[in-house]
């Protein structure tokens, strides 16, 4: 008879405590039967936007991963640049788990400024996808042309930007524009970037920017037929936490570079330290996915289970390169980490921009 020294045996127990686990979770999984039901994906944004675009590309797959395979109905619910959308889930939706719903960097920015328009709370919502993101400004042709044989002389011409609101995700770019000294008049409260992109088609704006997702799909073609150019990405994180550029844009510098060709110096200060905590909490996690924490845990682990699914297949960065770009795509502990740094935020940089709004838009929140 073989007998097990405790060290043998404290191996053994952990193997079997994980397979139990894993066991346990897929049994979980496996009793949610959705079978003939309709799930709502409520999209905070108008159609065409990069939530929008990120729903509609996964809507087809989560139905195929769901237990049962459920209908995934993608809708859009603009207002208030998210806050309409985001204070009915949080107030009104189901709570049956047959209610999903998207949050952007232009959910998370006015609950992290203490917005008195908001009434939901991300400590109320558990998550189930995060995916990374980046952004790209572009401008008309003409414009386009000007910034790329004078900078110097295309940054003293006035421009025109729809914006959702200067505490929504567009605090980025109209800071970023702001320290490069330009001239940017916005014009607030259109519902989605979608909306911005078509005022800038229709030749009512002449600057503005999507998040890669809205870019790749909607903005690539107008930059095919050069009728966009783009200027600057925002950028990306690299391990040691530096701005660099964009992989799914890697001939387009970023804001960063384009700050030190201007003013012939690395950014820093308070305004940059600002900017880049905004930046790493509105693009780092900036499309989360979430469901109502009183959702039976049954069908939340369906649901984390179905998204871990679709982005563990083989051919998920092939094909979803087209849609949201080559970004991390999390469920699980790691989209738990992603919703931390996207709702936490240093309080310094928070002051700072409340007296930079106050200053710039004569909003005092």
């Amino acid at each position: 008879m073989k007998f097990f020294n405790n060290m043998q045996f404290k191996s053994i127990f952990s193997a079997l405590f994980v397979l139990f686990s894993i066991i346990s979770s897929n049994n979980v999984a496996a009793g949610i039967d959705l079978s003939g039901k309709n799930v709502q994906w409520v999209v905070p944004f108008s159609a065409g936007g990069g939530a929008d675009v990120l729903a509609r590309f996964y809507a087809p797959l989560l139905s195929e991963y769901l237990p049962g395979k459920p209908t995934v109905e993608v809708i859009n619910m603009p207002g208030a640049g998210s806050t309409k959308g985001a204070n009915w889930f949080s107030s009104q939706a189901p709570k049956d788990g047959l209610v999903i719903f998207s949050t952007s960097g232009s959910t998370q920015f006015p609950f992290l400024l203490n917005d008195p328009r908001v009434k939901y709370d991300y400590n109320d919502w558990e998550v189930l996808l995060a995916s990374s993101t980046g952004g790209v400004a572009y401008l008309p042709k003409d414009l386009g042309a000007l910034w790329k044989k004078d900078l110097k002389l295309a940054l003293n011409k006035n421009y025109v930007f729809a914006s959702q609101g200067p505490t929504r995700l567009d605090l980025v770019p109209l800071l970023a524009w702001s320290m490069l000294g330009m001239d940017v008049e916005p014009i607030f409260g259109i519902k989605g970037r979608a909306d911005g992109r078509l005022m800038f088609e229709q030749g009512y704006v002449n600057i503005d920017y999507q998040t890669s997702s809205s870019f790749l799909a909607k903005v690539t073609p107008l930059v095919d037929k050069g009728e966009a150019v783009p200027i600057m990405t925002w950028g990306a994180l690299d391990k040691l936490g530096s701005i660099v550029r964009d992989p799914n844009f890697p001939d387009i510098p970023t804001f960063r570079e384009v700050y030190v060709k201007v003013h012939g110096k690395e950014p820093s200060g308070d305004d940059w330290n600002a900017w880049k905590a905004f930046f790493i909490a509105g693009f780092s996690a900036q499309k989360m996915v979430v469901i109502n924490k009183n959702t039976n845990p049954e069908i939340i682990n369906a649901y984390s289970k179905a998204f871990e699914g679709i982005i563990n297949q083989i051919d998920f960065i092939e094909t979803s390169e087209n849609y949201i770009g080559v970004y991390p795509q999390s469920t699980g502990q790691k989209a738990i980490q992603f919703k931390k740094i996207a709702t936490q935020i240093d309080p310094t940089a928070i002051l700072w921009v409340k007296d930079w709004l106050n200053a710039s838009y004569d909003l005092n929140l």
